[in-house]
């Protein structure tokens, strides 16, 4: 059974309401569409009230009220006609269960002896490294289960395995800089991905597991 594919308007939503602001490039980019079909179809969901543009020094799309509320809707759809919810929510509790590991990680590589890690310790680099590799080892499988289920979720695996890569070559921010699609980034995104398509609250979160 091959995976579903997700209706390229629901796409720049989808986009839109993980990152909450970003701009068409963004947008084309994590739906995988041409840039010019990311400009038409937000171009149509700000004429149907669905999307608005901010121009200024930092410029970009975000959701209405209104496109959350439809956004929701289609994800709910998508969910119901692939039949995947039960896919969807056993990968998601095998991501849940390493998400504080993940976490901790991070803040390992950000802070040594309780100060800012100023990398100049390699054996303590290469240790914290080798802890995200183990987690990465733990994510792939389940990145590899939500994209046959899925296709929207299936450049998640190969994100974090740039990163990963890129941070075993020696470059630092793709670990865990938040303005880049480093590590933190891309699980940060399919962590609030996981819990959108299956209509989980955060403040709830905890009950789930």
């Amino acid at each position: 059974m091959s995976a579903a594919a997700s209706d390229p308007g629901f796409l720049v939503l989808h986009v839109l309401r993980l990152k909450g602001f970003a701009d068409t490039s963004v947008v084309a980019t994590l739906a995988q569409l041409p840039e010019e079909d990311a400009v038409d179809l937000l171009g149509k969901a700000a004429a149907n009230g669905l999307a608005s543009r901010r121009d200024g020094r930092i410029s970009g799309w975000a959701l209405t009220a209104a496109g959350r509320a439809t956004h929701g809707e289609f994800v709910r759809a998508e969910v119901a006609a692939a039949g995947v919810h039960d896919v969807i929510d056993q990968a998601y509790r095998r991501f849940h269960q390493v998400n504080n590991v993940l976490l901790t990680v991070c803040t390992d590589w950000q802070l040594r002896d309780g100060a800012l890690n100023d990398h100049g310790v390699e054996a303590y680099d290469a240790s914290v490294i080798a802890r995200l590799g183990a987690v990465d080892a733990i994510v792939q499988p389940v990145c590899s289960d939500l994209g046959a289920a899925l296709e929207r979720f299936a450049d998640y695996g190969p994100r974090f395995r740039h990163a990963f890569e890129r941070v075993q070559a020696g470059d630092r921010d793709w670990f865990a800089k938040p303005m880049i699609d480093s590590y933190h980034t891309a699980w940060f995104e399919l962590h609030e991905d996981l819990l959108v398509t299956l209509g989980i609250e955060r403040s709830k979160e905890s009950s789930t597991s």
